[in-house]
């Protein structure tokens, strides 16, 4: 290896420490952000979480979905009357 190429490599080293203490600086503010936000402190415990979420939403969604045909069958009935 060349002085240049041992400078280069140098270089590439500084460059991925770097990186890498920003990545680390970053997950820790995401950990903080699922801590404080969702009450979570560990990847495991958010993907859980994320899925209890999940089933929420389709509960919800079911339950629109419900209300809206029962709303309809409603109106339907109201116009039929009105009809006649």
């Amino acid at each position: 290896m060349t002085e240049q190429d041992l400078l280069d490599l140098k270089q590439e080293i500084t460059e991925s420490k770097d990186k890498s203490t920003r990545l680390e600086g970053r997950k820790d503010q995401l950990m903080e952000h699922l801590k404080t936000k969702y009450g979570v402190s560990t990847i495991q415990q958010a993907e859980k979480k994320l899925k209890a979420m999940d089933k929420e939403i389709e509960d919800l969604d079911e339950q629109i979905e419900t209300m809206t045909d029962g709303l309809e069958e409603k109106i339907n009935e109201q116009n039929t009357d009105t009809e006649d």
